[in-house]
């Protein structure tokens, strides 16, 4: 249906995923199974559905995968919020993908949007 590799959302839902995996690098290793796994599975969660939803031959099917990739943008939120309460990382650093996953809900909302035209 489309091509994923030129939508602007998904270029940037990689590059959050890069950053998540490079920000949770250096977090403890008894937290590998734990925080660290369950906030880079979210990360990638959101170009995969973005990217899976483009393969749908619908619309309706392409909306059904951003909204899951919307509701994994809200997951890692909670992540990020909870390492930075957890100390694992400064919230100096952790701020700048924040505010990159907002701004990834707000394309993917007027992305659904536009769908329905």
């Amino acid at each position: 249906m489309h091509k994923f590799e030129e939508l602007k959302i998904w270029q940037k839902a990689m590059d959050i995923t890069e950053k998540c995996y490079k920000a949770s690098e250096n977090f403890p290793k008894e937290e590998r199974y734990g925080l660290t796994s369950q906030l880079r599975r979210s990360a990638v969660s959101i170009p995969s559905n973005i990217s899976e939803g483009a393969g749908r031959n619908t619309k309706g099917e392409f909306k059904q995968f951003l909204g899951i990739a919307n509701g994994s943008c809200y997951e890692l939120l909670t992540q990020l919020y909870l390492s930075t309460r957890l100390n694992l990382i400064k919230e100096e650093n952790v701020r700048p993908i924040i505010n990159e996953v907002l701004e990834i809900t707000k394309m993917n909302f007027s992305l659904q949007r536009s769908l329905n035209t």
